[in-house]
This record gives C-alpha cells, sequence and structure tokens, in this order.
C-alpha cells in the first residue's frame, strides 16, 4: 500500500541539493507583514533559511515518505 505524503509539510519545508547530507530547510516566521518597524538588519536574517532541528527532522520524514 502506497503511504501519502503531507502536501503541507511538504510545502514548508526542502531538501537541499547534496548526495552526502541532505538538510531540512524552511523558511523565518513572520515575513509577511509589519516588516517596517523591523530593523534593517533582522529583516535580511529573515529571508535566509533556516535548517530544522534534529528533533523536528525525524517527524518531518515521516511525513514525507519518498523525498
Amino acid at each position: 500500500m502506497k503511504l501519502k505524503t503531507h502536501k503541507a509539510t511538504a510545502k514548508k519545508v526542502k531538501f537541499t541539493k547534496g548526495k552526502k547530507k541532505q538538510k531540512l530547510m524552511t523558511k523565518h516566521a513572520g515575513q509577511d507583514h509589519f516588516n517596517a518597524r523591523e530593523t534593517g538588519n533582522a529583516t535580511r536574517h529573515k529571508r535566509r533559511g533556516t535548517e530544522v532541528s534534529k528533533a523536528d527532522a525525524r517527524n518531518i520524514k515521516l511525513l514525507l515518505p519518498y523525498s
């Protein structure tokens, strides 16, 4: 029986390209609106992705069986 991919998780998380170690990357929270009050340093920091913690990565991999 085929396993189903959790589509909401698949849209939020991406695997890095790499043969040896693939990392799970996600975007920083709070980038949609109310950004005028933040410093430029905080805004630039949020543009970069962040790696998912190891505790969360195990659960995410269960939700994404074919990736």
